[in-house]
């Protein structure tokens, strides 16, 4: 394994502001172009014990550091990102990205929920205009996704969580998506598909990814607008195995999510037939 060395450097002599994205496309660029980045500092095609250092610039400005001390840094995220709490998913280290540059709002299985709308729209309303992009980030292995499929598949390991109001709130949601991704890979494979090893797997994975792109969309209805060059919502998966985001009908990258129905079937015909998927069932398309 190469020796990785990710730097946040912070010059305070050079008091010139880290220029931001000016709208949603440059914005959705940015974030790409920072997950290529990051996922390529561990390419196994490096040579063998070499050193590879890495420099994510931190502007002053954000430190407080070229300010006087009665005063604190402004907020001005230029994205923000709905994801998963889990831990190792490092959001600013995902996207390349520094302190103040992603407004980011975490919660188990990046379900959307009261709190979670709060704070995308705190973060809209009250940053100065600042936040050009919403992206939800969901990741594979989800452990929230793989308890709703749990109890999906063993519905009487419903009952001993029913109690606990926090966690019935998040498996409610993701219920719902678990079996629409269910019904798609029997119909898109046949009902004996139930029996495959893999089975249990594919359905979390395919979870995983529809449940971001429908809390994409519901961000877009909450927030966004027809005109591309307004806030716009995106989504994507974080493949813990690659350290790649990744979208079914885009590949590498975060992808705007469906707009109607149609749109969401075309997305569940993607998924089941997606080579991840299929590699999961041990399956050939």
């Amino acid at each position: 394994m190469n020796t990785v060395e990710i730097t946040y450097r912070c010059e305070p002599r050079d008091a010139s502001a880290r220029p931001h994205p000016l709208n949603s496309g440059a914005a959705r660029a940015r974030l790409d172009q920072g997950n290529r980045t990051f996922a390529a500092l561990f390419d196994t095609s490096s040579p063998e014990d070499s050193r590879v250092r890495h420099i994510i610039p931190v502007d002053p400005h954000d430190l407080g550091l070229l300010a006087e001390r009665t005063t604190v840094a402004s907020q001005r995220p230029f994205a923000a990102i709905l994801g998963c709490s889990d831990a190792r998913v490092p959001v600013e280290l995902v996207f390349n990205e520094g302190p103040n540059d992603i407004f980011v709002v975490r919660v188990a299985g990046n379900v959307l929920g009261a709190e979670v709308l709060g704070s995308l729209q705190y973060a809209i309303e009250n940053l100065d205009g600042s936040v050009k992009l919403i992206a939800v980030l969901g990741h594979s292995g989800c452990g929230a996704a793989g308890a709703a499929v749990d109890v999906f598949l063993s519905p009487e390991n419903y009952l001993p969580l029913a109690i606990k109001h926090s966690l019935r709130g998040i498996l409610d949601r993701l219920l719902v998506v678990v079996q629409a991704c269910a019904i798609k890979l029997a119909r898109t494979f046949g009902p004996e598909v139930i029996k495959r090893p893999g089975y249990r797997r594919a359905l979390v994975e395919a979870t995983i990814v529809m449940n971001a792109a429908l809390t994409a969309h519901s961000v877009q209805k909450e927030f966004g607008t027809d005109n591309p060059a307004d806030l716009q919502s995106v989504y994507g998966v974080y493949l813990l195995e690659t350290r790649e985001v990744w979208t079914p009908l885009r590949g590498r990258g975060l992808a705007q999510p469906p707009r109607d129905q149609v749109g969401f079937s075309e997305l569940g015909e993607a998924i089941a037939r997606s080579v991840r998927i299929a590699s999961l069932l041990e399956l050939r398309l």
